[in-house]
């Protein structure tokens, strides 16, 4: 065997010990462990609220026939100066801040009516996609009725979501934006 085989087999050999060490130590053997209780997490991108800067998006991107008829499949329940919307910051599913308050007023109307069924409509804005929008308004709804339940309000309590795809205001703006970042409650 001549020295530059020596070196060429000697390099090879450094070479699979090294990738044999780097896969080892990154693959996490899962040999020995329990995996009970563990569940798999999936890292969301992280979302920006970009306003367009075009005039043309300055209104409303739906026609006129759909919003009206958006307008009426949201009319639904009691009148919707009884109980206030819950308003969520951009890509947020969290009860704080203002919402909180509004959410115990809503709670307390909602005990002093004797209302028994009630159904939380969660919803996003138009950024991001639909799939995402729609996860993450189901998220906002289950934590208002988790808040709900913590504040013992003890009635038939059901949620949904319909994401991006069927907002309470139409106008492409940072104040309709909000209004759609929320969970709305229909009273049945």
């Amino acid at each position: 065997m001549t020295s530059v085989q020596r070196v060429t087999l000697f390099g090879l050999f450094v070479l699979s010990v090294l990738l044999t060490q780097g896969c080892s130590s990154k693959s996490g053997s899962l040999i020995g462990q329990d995996l009970q209780g563990q569940e798999e997490r999936i890292a969301e991108p992280v979302m920006k609220e970009i306003p367009p800067n075009d005039a043309h998006l300055s209104g409303s991107r739906t026609s006129p026939a759909m919003q009206s008829e958006l307008t009426a499949r949201n009319a639904t329940g009691l009148d919707a100066g009884m109980l206030a919307d819950i308003l969520f910051e951009f890509d947020q599913e969290a009860v704080q801040g203002d919402a909180v308050h509004v959410l115990e007023s809503d709670a307390k109307q909602l005990q002093q009516d004797s209302i028994t069924h009630l159904i939380l409509e969660g919803r996003g804005d138009d950024i991001g996609t639909s799939a995402y929008n729609l996860v993450l308004g189901e998220r906002r709804a289950k934590n208002v009725k988790s808040y709900l339940r913590r504040l013992g309000l003890s009635i038939d309590i059901s949620t949904t979501s319909y994401g991006k795809d069927r907002p309470l205001c139409f106008e492409h703006s940072g104040e309709c934006r909000q209004k759609n970042r929320s969970v709305h409650l229909v009273v049945q």
